[in-house]
């Protein structure tokens, strides 16, 4: 009997380790990525004449919002069509030169997390956005995982904390700034409904001008979990969740929604990545 107590109780001790083990690397993913090789090859790319080029990346080394990603890609398709642009989509990080960026009008990183460029690649966004192309970012592309102060800085504005754990996905109003640029608030609506994960980061984004918030009030922002303890709180009534800027001669958008599959059916939220783009390539 003792002996099958033991090993009983080793068993669970086993369990546990594994467990353990287990959240920890989930948890050291989702914080910082895991190492990676850097794709430097240059593909090959036919850039259509007359055509706007936009360059949709969906590389990841961190958490991975694989159904928003696998979602997005015909809506994507879709507003190529509907305004004659050339949507190239990868998760190779070779595209990340200066001769080929430069064919962009706009890149967006679609829930990338993670270090997902290496440091020439890098340098190479950069000098691109501070020369007048755009970047922008959706819901994972501004969380904590990548590890760069000038994206941070210039993209996000902002540093992340945590998200919503208990509900995780809660539905709440969307609301838009009528003082925003009248590109992004092109035919899309002051207030509509969408169910998200939403982000709450340390501040209010600095040096950005707001497209949408939320009321932060209005939802339960308690991100805590296990030993856990001090993300019991939100960004306030006003929480922005879209907001741009200008970097150098070029410019930046970031939006925190996007974690679902479901938010590509929110017409309203494709029109606002839409807009975005539409500013992008004026």
């Amino acid at each position: 009997m003792k002996k099958l107590l033991k090993i009983v109780l080793w068993s669970l001790l086993g369990i546990v380790l594994v467990l353990g083990v287990a959240l920890g690397l989930f948890v050291y993913k989702v914080k910082n990525g895991f190492p990676v090789s850097y794709e430097t090859e240059k593909p090959a790319i036919s850039f259509p004449p007359n055509q706007a080029a936009v360059l949709v990346f969906s590389k990841t080394t961190g958490y991975r919002h694989s159904e928003s990603i696998e979602a997005s890609k015909p809506v994507f398709s879709e507003m190529g069509k509907r305004n004659n642009w050339f949507v190239y989509a990868t998760e190779e990080g070779g595209v990340f030169n200066a001769g080929q960026l430069r064919q962009f009008k706009a890149v967006v990183f679609n829930n990338s997390t993670g270090r997902v460029l290496n440091d020439e690649q890098q340098e190479a966004l950069r000098q691109y956005v501070e020369a007048g192309g755009t970047l922008l970012g959706i819901h994972g592309a501004g969380d904590d995982s990548h590890h760069w102060p000038w994206y941070e800085q210039n993209l996000v504005g902002a540093r992340f904390s945590h998200h919503p754990l208990n509900p995780q996905l809660q539905k709440t109003d969307v609301y838009t700034e009528p003082t925003a640029d009248s590109t992004l608030t092109q035919n899309l609506s002051p207030s509509w409904s969408q169910e998200d994960e939403w982000y709450v980061f340390f501040s209010q984004p600095k040096e950005m001008k707001i497209l949408s918030y939320i009321n932060g009030d209005k939802i339960i922002p308690n991100g805590n979990l296990l030993w856990i303890k001090d993300k019991n709180f939100g960004m306030g009534k006003y929480h922005p969740v879209a907001w741009y800027r200008t970097v150098g001669k070029g410019k930046t958008f970031y939006t925190s929604m996007g974690h679902t599959a479901a938010v590509w059916q929110n017409a309203d939220f494709v029109r606002l990545v839409e807009n975005a783009l539409r500013w992008s390539v004026r």
